[in-house]
């Protein structure tokens, strides 16, 4: 087994609460001295350039730990949940939107997240970070081919909505998300593919009152996520 890695104090943190065994802890002796839940980890003690050396970056806040691999969902059971909220994202290659994308729809009580395999980032330690530790509590889902999975899991009382900022997109506050709900986001210049915008139900949008035409994806993503939350109470 090939260990993960995971860097930055918030998600080192996160990664101890959750699922994942935690094989490693380094930290710098500056860090131990001014957190102190890693008095009962007892990390290894390094230099900063060790850390540095080690995550590939200066990003890691004085502490890194070895970690088992991600342990992803598989993204038919996260739909057969019972009035499932998922995040899907299209395309959305940037880590941080990804991370970003994690802390939200944790925060937000979604059920899971799920991207394609292929043209779409997955966790890596930069997501880990960017999401201050929530991929380690909201189940992400990997899939092969991501407009076929949305045509078979969608119907019944389970709705594929693709977010746009197209006229003809409804709004969000008049489209309801209570039920079984997949809100497809594609990525910032791009948007959705037009297979993946075919097999969505109906398109949704964010309503605007400024000179902005979108949001960035992990901000929309929110915005709607939390919507779906405020219509469920």
């Amino acid at each position: 087994m090939t260990p993960d890695l995971v860097y930055g104090r918030q998600a080192v943190r996160e990664a101890l609460r959750g699922r994942r065994e935690v094989l490693e802890v380094w930290a710098t002796e500056r860090t131990v001295k001014s957190e102190d839940w890693l008095d009962e980890v007892r990390p290894k003690l390094k230099a900063d350039r060790e850390l540095t050396d080690r995550a590939e970056t200066r990003d890691h806040q004085g502490v890194l730990a070895l970690v088992a691999p991600y342990p992803y969902a598989d993204a038919y059971e996260l739909a057969a949940a019972e009035k499932p909220l998922l995040a899907v994202l299209d395309r959305v290659t940037d880590p941080r939107n990804l991370g970003a994308v994690a802390r939200s729809a944790e925060g937000a009580g979604a059920t899971g997240i799920v991207v394609p395999a292929h043209g779409s980032a997955i966790v890596t330690p930069a997501v880990a970070r960017a999401s201050a530790g929530a991929v380690e509590h909201i189940p992400i889902a990997v899939v092969t081919n991501l407009a076929r999975y949305l045509e078979e899991v969608k119907g019944g009382a389970f709705w594929v909505y693709g977010a746009s900022g197209e006229a003809s997109a409804q709004s969000m506050w008049e489209t309801d998300l209570t039920g079984g709900v997949e809100i497809v986001l594609g990525a910032e210049g791009k948007g959705l593919r037009p297979l993946v915008k075919r097999m969505c139900d109906a398109l949704v949008s964010i309503p605007l009152s400024g000179a902005i035409e979108s949001l960035n994806v992990s901000v929309a993503a929110a915005v709607l996520l939390y919507e779906a939350r405020r219509q469920r109470g």
